[in-house]
């Protein structure tokens, strides 16, 4: 089992005699069986304790450790900073001190310093003979006749009080260094060297390149104007630069040279060391301002919203004002959004942005590169350009207390083409929803027809998924005799390829109807002709119906190939839905017909819809066909474009969420009065 020993003496500032301290080390070392270091402990104790005694003139704490593994010993005074050579009493040469820490320095295992708010202290340790490696063997009499030999004590002590002078002056632990800022770590490190060179003051001054002239980063005392001061340039890189300048009370002797240089390398490296800091996190903060601004431009998929947004992420992060400029028609920059951090300076800037601006905005257009503003306006202009071509420019005018720096204009240049792109893709995506729009119209009847005692009405909701044209369709077609075709369906998918299936059902249905050949052959054709088509899987879905005038009474006939039934509503409010299931056209050879015939009579209504009707989800919960039944019931003997309307709106209303699916609605009522 390891033996470990403790002991902790004070030694006061009166006691001049070490003996007291050599007594608690024998004490430790008997207790722990390493007499064999006892003749090193004392030594060094000795020396320790009379220099702190002596130099320190305050009490002494002399604390011993020891285990089987070796000995360590503290040796603590209570002054703090440096040992001015003044106040130093001359050592005496009979004494068994004055060989400070070169003896300490020869004999121990190893050693050091440690200092705090109340003072400093130096230890030493020991190893025990037994462990080797962790202890170099040296003999006590070869280092003591080699110092005595080579070095004086006078000149052993000072080379102590010098080595402990400069650790104090460059050394500012970790732990000290992170709770300070640059002001106060320079500071610090000014009052340290003015202490330790004993001089009346100094300053540290830096210049950034800015052309605003030097600023004092750190003062301390005072200067006097008699002696010439001491002056050190701070190792700083390009464009900054710096001096350190200290002000003696007396001609300087040669080594304050050399220990001010040795601050002012510490002084340079610290502020070159906050520089870095603060340039990396900036560049950290603008790449999640870019990433940021990235994210929020791709989300709009609108040109007028992502228009008004570019200010409203360069404003005031990158300048008071901003302007988005963009070609027109006629090729000439229009303004499309504008933004102030004060409103009431509005209308003078859009004023100018029209007048003493133009020009420099159609440079920056014409030249693909930052142009600069001149006052009135003071700000850059930068093109806005995306796939090789110029949208318009972006404008941003100076921050409140500074000029553009020349990392502002890189992250400008960086914003403006992502807001280019953003821009770009917005309009993309508006002509593609014009295009999918007006293809969309296409494959609708442009109007319904319009006769005495028969009522049509229709309501289509696209689904809101982007730019695919949907496959849900409807036609009325009027024939002779004031009969009339009716046909609502849905083709498999979306798309280009869905879009010309529909185009294709439609066509056909229309060209039979009009060539009066019967439903059931209509739809049997249609079947082949879908399936003779290469691109496998597309079929449709239908509900067509033959409409025509009985008396009073519209009688109906009605075909349902895989379709969602009808909803017939009676004058009373009544709810039924007809018809039988066939099977979807263009999915079998075979193709099963079930014609029902029933009549609508006076204030009776026929509702035809898609599966985005009864599909339409809120949460778990679908509109359904009950739904239809609850939104219709009321409207029992209303004209037709009533009850359409009313069920688009409750079918809308049912759910917060764009419609995922294609919503179409067809009713036929009788409306005879």
């Amino acid at each position: 089992m390891s033996v470990r020993a403790r002991r902790q003496l004070r030694l006061p500032a009166n006691h001049r005699s070490p003996a007291a301290a050599r007594a608690v080390v024998r004490e430790v070392l008997a207790e722990v069986g390493l007499t064999d270091l006892l003749d090193e402990a004392l030594l060094l104790t000795t020396e320790l304790a009379t220099n702190g005694v002596v130099h320190a003139g305050t009490d002494i704490d002399v604390n011993v450790v020891a285990d089987d593994s070796g000995v360590t010993v503290t040796v603590t005074d209570y002054r703090s900073g440096p040992i001015e050579p003044t106040t130093l009493a001359p050592p005496d040469e009979m004494a068994e001190h004055g060989r400070g820490l070169l003896l300490v320095d020869q004999f121990a295992s190893s050693w050091g310093t440690s200092h705090d708010a109340s003072g400093k202290g130096v230890w030493f340790r020991l190893d025990s003979p037994s462990k080797p490696g962790k202890r170099v063997e040296r003999r006590a009499e070869e280092s003591l006749a080699v110092a005595s030999a080579d070095v004086s004590p006078e000149d052993v002590e000072a080379t102590a009080r010098a080595a402990e002078r400069v650790s104090w002056l460059i050394h500012v632990n970790d732990e000290l260094r992170q709770k300070l800022t640059l002001t106060q770590l320079l500071s610090e490190m000014l009052l340290r060297l003015c202490e330790v060179v004993g001089a009346a003051g100094g300053v540290v001054w830096f210049d950034n390149g800015d052309g605003e002239g030097p600023v004092a980063l750190a003062r301390q005392g005072g200067d006097n104007r008699g002696v010439p001061p001491v002056k050190v340039p701070l190792p700083l890189s390009l464009p900054y630069s710096g001096e350190l300048e200290v002000f003696p009370d007396r001609p300087a002797p040669p080594y304050w040279m050399s220990l001010a240089a040795l601050s002012a390398d510490r002084m340079g490296l610290a502020i070159e060391t906050d520089r870095i800091a603060h340039t990396d996190r900036r560049r950290r903060n603008w790449l999640t301002f870019l990433a940021e601004a990235g994210e929020l431009l791709a989300q709009s998929l609108d040109v007028d919203l992502t228009l008004v947004l570019i200010p409203q992420i360069m404003v005031p992060r990158l300048g008071r004002w901003c302007a988005v400029h963009v070609v027109n028609e006629r090729d000439e920059l229009k303004l499309a959004a504008v933004l102030h951090t004060d409103e009431s300076a509005l209308p003078r800037l859009k004023q100018l942005l029209g007048g003493a601006g133009a020009a420099r905005l159609a440079e920056a257009r014409a030249s693909g590169g930052v142009v600069a503003l001149q006052p009135p306006l003071e700000g850059v202009v930068v093109p806005l350009a995306a796939r090789g071509n110029v949208l318009g420019t972006l404008t941003v005018g100076r921050p409140l207390d500074r000029t553009h720096t020349p990392d502002d204009l890189t992250i400008l240049q960086d914003a403006a083409r992502r807001a280019a792109l953003a821009i770009d893709n917005a309009r993309i995506h508006s002509d593609r929803q014009q295009i999918a729009q007006a293809f969309q119209r296409a494959l609708l009847p442009s109007a319904l027809p319009k006769v005495g005692g028969v009522g049509f009405a229709a309501e289509y909701e696209p689904a809101s998924m982007g730019t695919d044209v949907g496959g849900d369709f409807y036609d009325v077609i009027e024939l002779t005799d004031d009969r009339f075709s009716i046909a609502i369906g849905d083709v498999c998918g979306k798309g280009a390829q869905a879009a010309a299936v529909t185009g294709l059902v439609r066509d056909v249905l229309r060209v039979m109807a009009r060539d009066e050949r019967p439903l059931p052959r209509t739809l049997e054709l249609l079947n082949h002709t879908l399936l003779e088509q290469s691109d496998e899987g597309r079929y449709a879905t239908l509900a067509t119906a033959m409409v025509e005038p009985d008396g009073e009474d519209l009688a109906v006939t009605l075909h349902l190939s895989g379709h969602e039934r009808p909803l017939l509503l009676h004058s009373d409010g009544r709810c039924e839905y007809v018809g039988s299931l066939g099977t979807a056209v263009g999915l079998l050879p075979s193709l099963a017909v079930n014609p029902a015939r029933f009549s609508l009579r006076p204030g009776d209504a026929l509702v035809f819809y898609t599966d985005g009707v009864t599909e339409r989800r809120h949460g778990n919960q679908l509109f359904g066909h009950s739904g239809i039944c609850r939104s219709l019931r009321a409207l029992g003997g209303y004209p037709a474009k009533v009850i359409a309307a009313k069920l688009r709106t409750e079918v809308l209303n049912f759910s917060d969420e764009d419609p995922r699916d294609d919503i179409a609605i067809l009713v036929v009522a009788n409306e005879t009065e």
